[in-house]
């Protein structure tokens, strides 16, 4: 588990074959970083699927909305990605700004981890 003075904390669990990066706090400019790290680490370990799960995430700024776009651009095609995230804090966003039209976005971990193993 690692987190940032800012308040955003990650945490990796193995469900089945992927690799479950979860996420809560503050996800902005200062501790995206730390969000693209933990994917990368997640990626090096060659999964089937990475889902990350943004359901205790309290504010997502457009800076952590990049690092979902990026990481889904840079994984291998054989590895799945996806998002939990349910709320105005997450779901909200990521449906605005077309983020859920490219990345598959859940409203819970099981239904992530449901499309995955499809």
């Amino acid at each position: 588990m690692t987190s940032h003075p800012s308040g955003c904390t990650i945490e990796e669990r193995r469900i089945d074959g992927a690799i479950v990066v979860v996420v809560s706090g503050t996800v902005d400019a200062i501790t995206a970083p730390q969000l693209a790290a933990a994917i990368a680490a997640a990626a090096a370990a060659t999964p089937a699927a990475i889902v990350v799960d943004l359901g205790a995430v309290e504010f997502l700024a457009s800076s952590g909305m990049g690092v979902l776009v990026a990481a889904h651009a840079d994984l291998s095609p054989g590895v799945r990605f996806v998002v939990v995230a349910d709320g105005p804090a997450t779901s909200r966003p990521l449906k605005l700004i077309g983020i859920a039209d490219i990345v598959g976005v859940f409203a819970e971990l099981d239904e992530a981890l449901a499309a995955v193993r499809d």
